[in-house]
């Protein structure tokens, strides 16, 4: 039999004292609700007691909704010893756990508190025993534990040698400042379990040396019953050990463990706490962060078509995520092919290679193609098949400032002589078109008719999204059309130009 894990989420508690983070009732509710019902953890904390009045009504609305899903137990309090003042607010609110916030280092009774041992056991044990006449379970959290087994490791175990006495449900063990090593985790948390095996213990980790995740793993190891985690690792400082790398790492690195969390909730879960709070995830965020499951080099996507040779457990699939493909400079032809294949899109091997030209020389220009550029791409590839080149504008400059006309300097090649002009307009393209004609009727050359002008941008693209500009040629009462392709808009109109003067 599986040893029995409980996750317990403390992200609208502990992971709201990151920097500039509030959640409203509203937002409180809906994160209770899917943390409890589509992710699937065991238990979440959601308030710290007495903070506010806001913060009553949230917990006021959570309990309401949990009693009626029969979820009561599983919504926690930070409470305090306060002679029964938490308890009264926990009252008002609807709640039924608490989680006591206590001294776990005796650097931290004697400095801040500047009580002994036996006065802060004893306030704790009349807390306790109020608790227990209001039907309200206690937790109890042991603040600084972890520098009070470095540094007061008699006084711990005093500590929980009382707490055996008292009617304790969970002991909460956390490591509050992040300093601990993951072998310190180990070797602590197994000395507690060997002398109290029968205590339920939590241990919550913070983040301060990067190491929440190792700790949880050692932490699990040890014999700890529970974990206490936040989406996208949020929390005061470098934040609380993460919630999806510490669940992928359980599930796959400890088999003798079993969890109920829902995997595949993770991604959407984390997207809805960035919302709600508008702190960002980090692009290469294991597991939730945009690029973890996408491939870049070539290589790699060649390897994924051969036996899957880059894949690890880690598959996007269980995080409700799928795999993607980067489009640019590195890109080899297995990078596009596994994109166009997602498109339903199928090129010859000489198309391939042009369109596989095209993307790297966009590429070196700018960061990012995406898969819904590729049409735009092969439309632009293709196009410029169809004339042989002749007109090269070899350089422009385009001015636009506020109360001067937009005008332009340019230089254009025709069958190996330069011309040069300049010309003003109502717009940067205007003036372009202008000096263009300069140049044509020095030539007696006619341009053709501009009869229509439009620019996309692939669907869902942001501010640098490539442009694909067409535009609708007549001359000789005759229309044809020609494309330009780039991430500046009055640069793709001038390479749509380009391709008309070589067809003319």
């Amino acid at each position: 039999m599986k040893r029995k894990l409980e996750i317990m989420d403390t992200t609208l508690r502990d992971g709201e004292q990151t920097s500039g983070v509030s959640f409203s009732a509203g937002e409180k509710l809906t994160l209770a609700k899917l943390l409890l019902e589509e992710l699937k953890v065991d238990r979440i904390e959601v308030a710290s007691a007495r903070v506010s009045e806001g913060e009553l009504q949230a917990v006021q609305q959570i309990t309401e909704w949990a009693a009626t899903k029969n979820h009561l137990e599983r919504i926690e309090v930070l409470t305090f010893v306060d002679g029964g003042v938490s308890l009264k607010w926990m009252e008002k609110a609807g709640a039924k756990s608490q989680n006591l916030l206590t001294k776990g280092s005796l650097n931290h009774l004697k400095h801040q508190l500047k009580k002994t041992p036996e006065q802060h056991f004893a306030e704790i044990a009349t807390t306790f025993a109020q608790a227990q006449k209001k039907g309200i379970i206690n937790n109890v959290y042991l603040e600084d534990w972890s520098n009070g087994m470095r540094n007061s490791k008699s006084y711990v175990f005093d500590f929980l040698d009382f707490l055996t006495t008292q009617p304790v449900k969970r002991v909460l063990l956390p490591d509050t400042l992040g300093v601990l090593t993951y072998k310190e985790t180990f070797d602590f948390l197994s000395e507690i379990r060997a002398r109290f095996p029968a205590l339920h213990i939590d241990f919550h980790g913070h983040n301060d040396y990067d190491l929440g995740v190792a700790n949880v793993m050692e932490a699990v190891k040890a014999g700890c019953n529970g974990l206490h985690l936040t989406v996208n690792g949020m929390g005061e400082r470098a934040g609380n050990a993460p919630m999806a790398s510490a669940i992928a790492v359980i599930k796959d690195f400890l088999p003798e463990v079993a969890i109920n969390v829902n995997e595949k909730a993770l991604f959407k879960v984390s997207k809805l706490v960035s919302a709600f709070t508008g702190v960002g995830i980090p692009s290469n965020k294991p597991i939730v962060g945009d690029n973890v499951f996408t491939q870049t080099a070539g290589i790699h996507a060649d390897g994924d078509s051969k036996m899957n040779l880059y894949f690890s457990d880690l598959m996007p699939e269980r995080f409700g995520r799928k795999r993607k493909y980067a489009l640019g400079k590195l890109s080899g032809k297995a990078n596009i092919q596994k994109n166009l294949q997602e498109l339903g899109l199928t090129l010859n091997n000489e198309e391939l290679k042009k369109v596989t030209a095209r993307i790297i020389e966009l590429g070196d220009k700018k960061e990012k193609v995406t898969k819904e550029d590729l049409p735009y791409i092969i439309s632009d590839v293709l196009d410029s098949d169809t004339f042989q080149q002749k007109v090269f504008v070899q350089s422009y400059v385009l001015t636009h400032s506020k109360g001067l006309r937009p005008s332009t300097t340019l230089a254009v090649e025709i069958d190996g002589k330069l011309y040069e002009e300049n010309a003003s307009g109502d717009g940067q393209y205007d003036a372009f078109m202008n000096a263009l004609a300069k140049v044509y009727e020095s030539k007696k050359i006619a341009l053709p008719k501009l009869v229509d002008y439009a620019v996309r941008i692939p669907p869902g693209s942001n501010s640098d999204a490539l442009c694909e500009t067409i535009i609708t040629w007549e001359i000789n009462e005759k229309e044809f059309t020609t494309r330009g392709l780039d991430s500046d808009q009055t640069v793709s109109a001038i390479k749509a130009t380009e391709k008309m003067l070589n067809i003319i």
